[in-house]
């Protein structure tokens, strides 16, 4: 929004601002906060950057927490959730006595992986297009402790609740799917959010309900750049959550947070650039993509397994990636197959629109870490020329849920738990330690994370285990 201090100083007096909110994310995906009275936006915040402590949020340990924010002054925007009008930014997290880019911060991740990019000589940027699936609901209710296991939500679009008195319009489980009013209940809330987002500057392409009957939305954006693909994608989430809660509604980004109906992902649009063109594009090509895209895709599948430990890092992302579901569990590409973990849109055969969706992601991941990944695994497969073919990665133009499985069984497969992914990261990472982008140190710290929470959740009595063998 802004290109110099300045500009954002006079923006606040023109506009009456009075708070400035300076926001950042830590390792794991969360967004956290400082903010400041308009008077304390000074020019030495440029520079002296704003105290926190990096032990709280999981950035450093307690015995050497001091760390400094300093603000982005490109992703300005006036937040529209605050009492008085307030300007807020994204920020970057910096080391306290040297100002040096914290080596954690995600967003330097993203910022050296686009770097490693030009670096290596094969494109000038990324454009990035994640497509954001989530639940609408009335209201959730949950319990964890010795002896109570539960959780209950409730949606007015459920067909779970058509036996009670009410407008009678509820939708079939897996029939939401663009579904009308007075079915789709949640039109204007979808509207309220694309306003939202399009008021603090991330345009949004559409809106439509999804195929999850009891209240599943999509809002999808344009194309972006990597790092500004990565800041929507939290925004989104921001805008999301505060949106619905201002409506008497409640919003989840979990992947499976039903069971037997639709899961939640974010796919991820991809593409090449170099001088405003798309690298990728090839008229003749399969799917109109051409040998490096090809390269590409290779490369993310062929190192698919480690790169879902940062695009589907919860335990509930595997609740997703079951069969029947249009789940991508299985690694190959094909034009217009919603089976394959890679999918070129036949709708894209453009040349500035040419490209490829990896499916399996969610939006549990930490956005920076997860398009990071994706580009290095990518990056991998050029540098390599690697070709999909030699690898059984396809093209396949078949829905393979209806092959048998000794045929299925031929094509490798994605993990399908959070241990498993932690296990194929383990064994293959040195094509993230290129160019400095990630750090052993890193992977070590989010392997030794993500196998607590699955420990924590494996070790806790399911209340349909209860159900199957407390009287056996």
């Amino acid at each position: 929004m802004f290109e110099a201090f300045d500009k954002a100083k006079a923006f606040l007096h023109e506009n009456r601002i009075e708070m400035v909110d300076l926001k950042f994310c830590d390792l794991w995906g969360r967004w956290h906060h400082v903010t400041l009275p308009a008077g304390r936006f000074l020019p030495s915040l440029m520079e002296e950057g704003v105290g926190f402590d990096g032990s709280s949020v999981g950035f450093k340990t307690v015995s050497a927490g001091d760390m400094v924010l300093v603000p982005d002054l490109s992703t300005g925007f006036v937040d529209p959730f605050w009492e008085g009008p307030c300007l807020s930014f994204i920020c970057a997290t910096l080391e306290a006595d040297t100002r040096e880019p914290f080596l954690y911060d995600p967003r330097a991740i993203a910022q050296r992986a686009e770097a490693y990019l030009e670096e290596a000589g094969i494109g000038g940027g990324s454009q990035w297009g994640p497509e954001y699936e989530f639940y609408l609901f009335d209201g959730i209710s949950y319990e964890n402790g010795m002896n109570v296991a539960s959780y209950r939500i409730e949606s007015r679009e459920a067909d779970w609740e058509s036996h009670k008195m009410g407008s009678g319009y509820t939708i079939p489980r897996h029939g939401g799917y663009h579904a009308i009013p007075p079915q789709d209940h949640l039109n204007a809330a979808r509207t309220r959010i694309t306003k939202n987002l399009e008021s603090m500057g991330i345009e949004v392409k559409y809106h439509h309900h999804e195929v999850g009957g009891p209240g599943q939305c999509e809002i999808e954006t344009p194309i972006f750049p990597m790092l500004k693909a990565a800041d929507s994608t939290l925004l989104v989430k921001y805008v999301t959550r505060l949106t619905a809660s201002q409506m008497g509604l409640t919003a989840t980004f979990m992947p499976k947070p039903l069971y037997g109906e639709a899961g939640s992902g974010m796919h991820f649009h991809q593409l090449l650039v170099k001088d405003g063109v798309n690298l990728f594009y090839d008229a003749n090509g399969y799917g109109t993509l051409n040998k490096m895209a090809l390269s590409y895709m290779a490369g993310l599948l062929l190192h698919g397994g480690a790169v879902m430990a940062f695009t589907n890092p919860s335990t509930n992302s595997y609740r997703r990636l079951v069969p029947g579901f249009e789940a991508p569990i299985s690694a190959f590409f094909s034009l217009g197959n919603r089976s394959a973990a890679i999918r070129i849109p036949k709708y894209a055969n453009r040349p500035d629109s040419a490209r490829f969706e990896f499916r399996p992601p969610d939006a549990t991941s930490n956005p920076y870490l997860a398009m990071a990944a994706q580009l290095l695994a990518g990056i991998d497969g050029i540098k390599r020329q690697l070709d999909p073919a030699e690898f059984g990665f396809g093209p396949i133009d078949e829905n393979i849920f209806t092959w048998p499985a000794e045929k299925r069984a031929q094509i490798k497969s994605l993990p399908t738990s959070l241990d498993a992914a932690m296990d194929a990261l383990e064994k293959d990472h040195d094509f993230l330690l290129e160019g400095g982008v990630f750090s052993r140190d890193l992977i070590d710290r989010w392997i030794e994370q993500k196998r607590r929470e699955d420990r924590e959740v494996r070790n806790r009595p399911h209340p349909y285990e209860i159900e199957l063998y407390y009287a056996l």
